[in-house]
């Protein structure tokens, strides 16, 4: 039932696509016949390739403008995603932190293997969960 529904969608979609192509040739050609009166076919020709050239830019605006993403604000972020915005905004700081840490994990091993092992327990946490299953 659904895919029936769709595909009348998408039918209806096309047809309405190739309802508004026939609108744009027909006023086209209409603009063309008036164009010819004045100018000319060349000119007339020139005149609907730039309207159909600005028609086209401005849809392709308008298409950009909706496809651009809204940035996810601050505080729907991770920590992990915090970061890497901070290092490309600003490497050179991120490159001394990285620096920094790597020395005072060189300097005291107790943080590293703190930190391992708090990484490989949350990973079992994660394994030994079960999964939530759908009754039917």
């Amino acid at each position: 039932m659904i895919f029936k529904k769709a595909l009348g969608l998408v039918a209806a979609i096309a047809a309405m696509a190739a309802a508004a192509a026939v609108c744009v040739v027909a006023a086209a050609f209409a603009l063309y016949a008036l164009a010819r009166y004045y100018l000319g076919p060349a000119g007339a020709a020139a005149v609907i390739a730039v309207l159909a050239a600005l028609l086209t830019l401005t849809l392709a605006l308008v298409v950009l403008r909706k496809a651009k993403p809204k940035p996810i604000k601050a505080e729907d972020q991770n920590m992990t995603t915090r970061l890497i915005e901070l290092a490309r905004e600003k490497p050179v700081i991120a490159a001394g932190a990285a620096v920094a840490a790597a020395v005072v994990l060189l300097r005291n091993p107790k943080i590293l293997s703190t930190v391992v092992s708090a990484a490989i327990a949350s990973r079992a946490t994660r394994a030994a969960a079960p999964e939530k299953t759908r009754r039917r």
